[in-house]
């Protein structure tokens, strides 16, 4: 049996609509095989619950039986009633596990493909989803999902339906065997067990809900405490913060233990149900063997169906409350399939022809809210082949002009070009491809650096790697690692340096190739001597490429074929770094108080 995966939930889902949902994924319409498998898993079922109902049971009931009234040279065929009891216990055992064997494929199957299609969704939905939501809180939902889907399999199809099945079953028996009143006594001992189980469970839930937040709460005030650890021996507060944690064990403790009273409660309650019902439905059964209606191994026979129908019964608690968990885990999981992406491709879309590369800006207008415009009216023209440097202070729209030539949001007017097609009626994926760029904060995979400069194109070889390495100025650096290319970089590459991660990222760009270039800030938070290596190494892969820098450092910018000013949206300046200084500008009041910083740090070393 799965394990339970329950945690609380917020939300209360409607079971069938989210089973419907699911069900494609259960019963693939492109698979026969797994149609085959579910079909062969369903007949073991029914072939399990055959067994277990007319086969044990009237077995024993025959030994009993010829036990009881038979005479004693009766005794092999007594013994082939054992053994036939024993057998039928056994397969049913046997079909049980048959039935996993020949279904688990189905369930693994249906997760992959589910789990696959909700991560293509989430890397097809625009950056302000990701930035708006929390990648733990969304994984977290992932994770969540796809484990419901199994769980949910098995208690439904395997344990809800398999015993309505054998009740059923069981009613015909008595139906047919014993009369109405056992029928009626049957009937009415499952809807009280449901009811008392369903009620019981949900003020469980509650408890458990309770218990949860105080284990979390006293968890995240033990961990805040530790990682404050110099700020607690400041001020003497060791006791102090003993006893904050001693009084949220405390409430933690009492919430446990109304937690695993109420288990106990739940198995009383559950327990004198079914017990109350296999003593009155065998003194039915006495009453009728007393008469002569029935025999002594009808007794047996009553006894060991009831039984085997109690135990999937004392689960139900568990079943309930894990399908409703599943079925708020899995809504969860769909809402995430059903989030709309902000930015998708025009239904008459052709891939991006790049001939030479010339990007236009044309009044575009973009804002990240209805009252929160960043970019107003924006006029660009880089021609192919040159360099465009766009500088200003922060907040002023610069790093937004990468985000829509990427088409990470849509322009909400003008339009951006390229060689004169509109990026918006073109693929996102030929756009993407046809630019390149080298972020101010660069982020690595936890792989190795050949992984990372590889990632630049796909099915690029080791040559090409090497080569890209060369053209980024470290590979002399990657030479003197012990294992080379195989060196991992840690989580975001954290294991080297900023100067480092810089020139991976040039690599991979490199190995990219791109038409078009973009360098956002890509040099601002290294060391003035990094800055000045990584500077020269960019400079030299922008020849021959559109590219357009984004900077905050002016020195960086001094080479740009035309530099753009932007202030609150709007275009203030344009002109070469020339021209701008003798304007007298904004521009030049920014190289002045830069220029002004940096003798001041001179001076200062």
């Amino acid at each position: 049996m799965p394990p339970d995966t329950s945690s609380p939930g917020d939300v209360e889902r409607p079971l069938f609509a989210t089973i419907r949902r699911f069900l494609p994924y259960l019963w693939p319409a492109d698979s026969r095989a797994l149609k085959i498998r579910i079909v062969g898993a369903m007949l073991f079922v029914i072939a399990s619950k055959l067994v277990q109902v007319y086969g044990a049971p009237f077995a024993l009931q025959g030994a009993v039986d010829r036990m009881a009234s038979g005479p004693r040279d009766a005794v092999t065929l007594v013994v082939l009633l054992v053994i036939g009891y024993a057998a039928a216990r056994f397969g049913t055992v046997l079909f049980n596990n048959l039935r996993n064997v020949v279904f688990e494929r189905v369930g693994q199957e249906a997760t992959r493909n589910l789990a696959a299609n909700v991560f293509r969704h989430l890397h097809a939905l625009s950056l302000r989803f990701h930035l708006e939501r929390r990648t733990g809180a969304v994984t977290r939902v992932i994770e969540r999902g796809t484990k419901s889907i199994d769980t949910m399999l098995y208690f439904l199809l395997f344990n809800i339906a398999p015993t309505i099945l054998e009740l059923a079953l069981v009613i015909g028996i008595f139906w047919t065997r014993f009369g109405l009143w056992l029928v009626a006594a049957t009937l009415v001992m499952v809807v009280v067990y449901i009811a008392a189980t369903r009620a019981i469970t949900d003020w469980r839930t509650k408890l458990r809900e309770q218990m949860n937040e105080l284990d979390t709460g006293a968890v995240a005030h033990a961990v805040d405490s530790l990682l404050n650890f110099e700020t607690v021996k400041y001020f003497n507060a060791e006791e102090r913060e003993a006893r904050r944690y001693n009084r949220a064990m405390s409430a933690y403790a009492d919430a446990a233990v109304k937690s695993e009273n109420s288990l106990a409660f739940l198995n009383i309650a559950q327990s004198l149900i079914t017990n109350t019902m296999m003593g009155g439905g065998m003194a039915i059964v006495v009453y009728g063997w007393a008469s002569g209606r029935f025999s002594p191994g009808d007794v047996v026979l009553v006894s060991t169906l009831l039984s085997q129908l109690f135990r999937p019964l004392d689960l139900l608690g568990m079943v309930y409350r894990t399908v409703r968990q599943g079925v708020i885990d899995m809504g969860a999981m769909f809402d995430l399939v059903d989030t709309p992406a902000d930015v998708t491709d025009a239904g008459d879309a052709a891939p991006l022809d790049v001939a030479k590369g010339h990007v236009r800006f044309e009044g575009v207008r973009f804002g990240y809210g209805d009252d929160r415009e960043i970019l107003k009216g924006i006029d660009l023209d880089v021609a192919p082949g040159s360099t465009l440097a766009v500088v200003g202070p922060s907040g002023a729209g610069k790093s937004t002009l990468a985000r829509l030539l990427f088409r990470f949001y849509d322009v909400t007017g003008g339009r951006i070009t390229i060689d004169g097609q509109d990026i918006a009626q073109v693929t996102q994926q030929s756009l993407r491809a046809a630019i390149g760029i080298v972020p101010q904060d660069t982020v690595l995979f936890n792989e190795t650096i050949g992984y990372n400069i590889a990632y630049g194109r796909e099915g690029a070889g080791t040559d090409d790697i090497h080569r890209a390495a060369r053209g980024a100025a470290i590979a002399d650096f990657i030479a003197t690692l012990p294992e080379r290319y195989e060196t991992r970089v840690g989580e975001r590459g954290l294991k080297l340096s900023g100067g480092e991660k810089q020139r991976v990222a040039i690599a991979r760009t490199l190995l990219k190739d791109p038409p078009i270039l973009i360098l956002d800030e890509a040099t601002s938070a290294l060391d003035s001597r990094t800055e000045a290596e990584i500077q020269t190494t960019l400079e030299a892969i922008e020849r021959g490429r559109t590219t357009i820098v984004i900077a905050h450092r002016l020195s960086t910018v001094v080479h740009a074929d035309q530099i753009v000013v932007l202030d609150a949206g709007r275009v203030a300046e344009r002109g070469t770094h020339t021209e701008l200084l003798r304007r007298q500008g904004l521009y030049a009041e920014m190289w002045n108080r830069q220029q002004a910083e940096r003798d001041l740090g001179v001076a200062a070393e």
